[in-house]
């Protein structure tokens, strides 16, 4: 069997020894963040922890890793979380062309997070590189579902970007936001879903796995979707991890209903990821809008729902307030997880998407902390998902949550 990278570090590196060796740093950035916001409780409190002794906490989710500055779902992206003090990591899963289970954002980000347009390997993208011309960007579209598992792990992984006004492979690697950085990209290494459980076993941490949706049309060579979501599970079963360790995600709610159904001690944990925002008439205040009530998805069995940030808030007399939509999943007793703090740069304009229900009080970079303690205290949520979880952990530490 051929040993990836990820692969002989979890070789030399016992889960024993990892997991005993971790030590967890805030470092600057909470301050940071601390120092942006107005006077007030909320600054004077955060202020007072300081001196706090850092600690993991379930709270604190690292989205891919910590992609704002590590190449996402990397070994590497993945310890720097852990170091930060998540208590949870997220693998995004899809599948190879030989169905094998690999750690990808989507099945067809290869384009963009590897460089696979500098390989031989460019040959498999379903869209092969198109340079910029005129007002037309460079485009590109390349899968895992072309390659086999073993052509998959010959890949670089590099930072989630490209640039859309580049004549050449060469060019459309780069794009990077300005406040990212590619210092931490050198050696980086990509992992299977399996390695990645092993790996956040090794650093002490849980799991949420997310089974995203193929680019492919399904069944795929005879597998299927039900093939798919099960496959992900029997991966933590044949690892010896127990269901209360692992929130599996799925956009779809069919997904979440399969593993209740077939799965119920994983199900108990399925998170249904709400992407209602992309229908028609959506207003994330008018409960008559939702495609499906909050009552409706408790009485199937769903137990968490997790919408983005901006879903569950609003502004009202000048203040954020939880929004109606975070009413109606209180109410029905469903349990709330958001995503993605720290995905949005300097918040000095509005914050952009994540933020776009709170743009008029987005003005500094402060607010991170301002939406975080709305989130935890109004609203409730049992988890957030971040870029960069030390700010997270920080705020759940000295809030005793």
């Amino acid at each position: 069997m051929r040993l990836t990278a990820a692969s002989v570090l979890l070789a030399m590196a016992p889960a024993t020894v990892m997991a005993e060796t971790i030590t967890i740093d805030y470092g600057p950035r909470p301050a940071y963040l601390i120092d942006k916001l107005p006077e007030g409780d909320l600054k004077t409190k955060l202020q007072s922890c300081q001196g706090q002794t850092p600690a993991k906490t379930d709270f604190s989710i690292g989205h891919r890793g910590a992609p704002m500055m590590f190449p996402e779902h990397t070994v590497e992206s993945n310890v720097a979380a852990a170091r930060m003090g998540a208590g949870i990591l997220e693998c995004d899963v899809t599948f190879t062309n030989d169905h094998e289970l690999v750690c990808r954002h989507a099945q067809n980000d290869l384009h963009t997070t590897t460089n696979i347009l500098l390989t031989n390997l460019a040959s498999t993208c379903a869209t092969p590189f198109s340079p910029a011309s005129g007002d037309a960007e460079a485009t590109a579209e390349c899968r895992t579902s072309d390659l086999t598992l073993a052509e998959f792990q010959t890949l670089t992984p590099k930072m989630d970007s490209a640039n859309k006004a580049a004549t050449t492979p060469e060019e459309y690697q780069g794009g990077v936001a300005g406040w990212r950085t590619d210092l931490y990209t050198n050696g980086a290494q990509l992992m299977t879903h399996a390695e990645s459980i092993a790996l956040f076993k090794s650093l002490g941490t849980k799991f949420t796995p997310e089974l995203k949706s193929p680019s492919v049309d399904m069944p795929h060579n005879g597998f299927s979707q039900a093939d798919y979501a099960q496959k992900m599970i029997d991966e933590y079963k044949a690892a010896g991890v127990p269901a209360t360790d692992v929130w599996v995600q799925s956009f779809d709610l069919n997904d979440v209903l399969y593993w209740i159904e077939n799965e119920p001690e994983f199900g108990a944990q399925a998170v249904y990821l709400d992407d209602s925002y992309n229908v028609d008439g959506f207003d994330h205040n008018d409960p008559a809008t939702y495609p499906d009530s909050m009552v409706s998805l408790y009485d199937r069995g769903v137990r968490y729902i997790a919408p983005p940030m901006w879903m569950l808030v609003t502004m009202e007399n000048g203040q954020i307030v939880p929004s109606a939509y975070a009413k109606e999943a209180k109410d029905a007793g469903l349990n709330i997880i958001t995503w993605t703090l720290e995905r949005s740069g300097p918040l000095g304009n509005g914050g952009g998407w994540y933020f776009q229900s709170i743009a008029d009080a987005t003005t500094h970079d402060g607010v991170y902390y301002e939406l975080l303690d709305v989130l935890a205290q109004d609203v409730g949520v049992v988890g957030v998902f971040s870029d960069w979880p030390a700010t997270v952990t920080y705020y759940a530490n000295c809030m005793g949550l």
